[in-house]
């Protein structure tokens, strides 16, 4: 079976898809000077575009992860993101608090979608 990674870097791809599943990276923020809600809404965009480039969608993610470096800012992330996510299509989501890559990110996400289905 056929291993398709999108946006391939020296240490990882933003995305492999397998066997009809989507597997991205942990998504931070663009402009890491947001808050909380504001780097939220950047990190969902650049899901939607990945999601969109590997053919799939927010109403296919079959799990999110989601990590806060200061779990204080749960209501705040979770504004944002109930939002976004689209009514019925809430995924398995886990969310914790950790130690992020750099002391300015104060969300990163990371989702596992089906692909869509091949038009017939």
């Amino acid at each position: 079976m056929t291993i398709q990674r999108l946006h391939v870097g020296p240490r990882m791809s933003e995305a492999a898809i397998h066997n009809g599943v989507v597997y991205l990276a942990g998504q931070v923020a663009e402009d890491p000077s947001l808050d909380v809600g504001g780097q939220t809404r950047q990190v969902l965009a650049a899901i939607d575009r990945l999601l969109a480039e590997a053919g799939s969608d927010r109403t296919r993610i079959l799990q999110a992860q989601i990590f806060l470096a200061d779990i204080g800012d749960f209501a705040a992330m979770n504004a944002v993101w109930d939002a976004w996510v689209p009514a019925g299509h809430t995924p398995a989501r886990a969310t914790v608090e950790a130690r992020l890559a750099a002391p300015e990110y104060r969300v990163e996400i990371k989702v596992i979608a089906a692909q869509s289905a091949p038009a017939t």
